[in-house]
């Protein structure tokens, strides 16, 4: 059965309860039942969260491996990391899909999240609708897989 990785960076082991204003309620574990309820029956969804930048890299060097299509959510990873940037520029090489995906909208927010440096690797992008950004990436995923 073929995986679809759901990649989350830092902090976002902490949903529910960290700023449920800006990130909603949900913790990661009812998103992965959200996803697990519209994955595609040939599929799985390898849901995992990590603070560590060395581990989520080498997560999408998994992708390119396993031929895994990717949803990420790099998390404050999205501002500055030029090696998960790299990274995930592999996924999208190997002719996989790879969309960067944000539960809030960062362009609404602080100036300093208006700048993603994996959106221009990414397949695409989709930020502000909460779990339905990961929904809408699987959907995706499905579309043209």
């Amino acid at each position: 059965m073929a995986s679809i990785l759901v990649l989350n960076g830092p902090n976002l082991g902490r949903l529910g309860s960290r700023e449920p204003d800006v990130y909603g309620s949900g913790t990661l574990a009812e998103l992965r039942a959200e996803l697990d309820r519209e994955v595609p029956s040939d599929h799985v969804i390898d849901l995992r969260q990590t603070n560590d930048e060395a581990e989520l890299i080498g997560w999408l060097y998994e992708a390119v491996d396993t031929a895994s299509p990717v949803i990420l959510n790099p998390a404050a990873f999205t501002h500055y990391s030029y090696a998960l940037r790299d990274a995930a520029a592999l996924v999208t090489k190997a002719g996989l899909i790879l969309v960067e995906v944000h539960l809030s909208n960062p362009h609404a927010r602080e100036e300093f999240r208006h700048t993603s440096v994996i959106s221009g690797v990414a397949t695409g992008v989709i930020a502000g609708f909460g779990f339905d950004s990961y929904l809408l990436a699987l959907d995706l995923i499905k579309r043209r897989s």
